[in-house]
């Protein structure tokens, strides 16, 4: 079973998300807004399928990546949500939530190891 594909996105926290995405835009290039930037891309097995990676910023004060106490959280992009949830489970992975569905794909957040907090993704194209 393919797990994960790729990243889907770099969150962390930071002490002023307006300033900081100004920083990246202006040192960077970063194209950002309210939720900082996508980056697109194509799939180098399909050309014709195109996929993204989010960086987004979040206030120090924060509680989206609770129970995790770091200050980041990776998105990974995943085939098959259900069945990895499934096999997850049954290998012990504590799992935060249950799965979410947007039109842009389905979500779920789970804990690795040492407690850092993991949005997995599958996205809906």
């Amino acid at each position: 079973m393919k797990k994960v594909t790729g990243i889907g996105g770099i969150f962390f926290k930071c002490k002023d998300p307006k300033k900081m995405n100004e920083w990246y835009e202006k040192h960077l290039g970063f194209r950002t807004g309210d939720y900082g930037t996508t980056f697109e891309w194509f799939d180098e097995n399909a050309p014709d399928i195109k996929g993204s990676t989010t960086w987004s910023l979040f206030p120090d004060s924060s509680k989206h990546f609770e129970p995790s106490s770091k200050e980041f959280m990776i998105n990974y992009r995943v085939a098959d949500l259900e069945a990895l949830v499934d096999e997850l489970k049954k290998e012990g992975v504590r799992i935060l939530d249950e799965i979410e569905s947007y039109a842009y794909g389905k979500f779920i957040h789970i804990l690795d190891m040492e407690g850092n907090k993991i949005e997995l993704w599958e996205p809906a194209d």
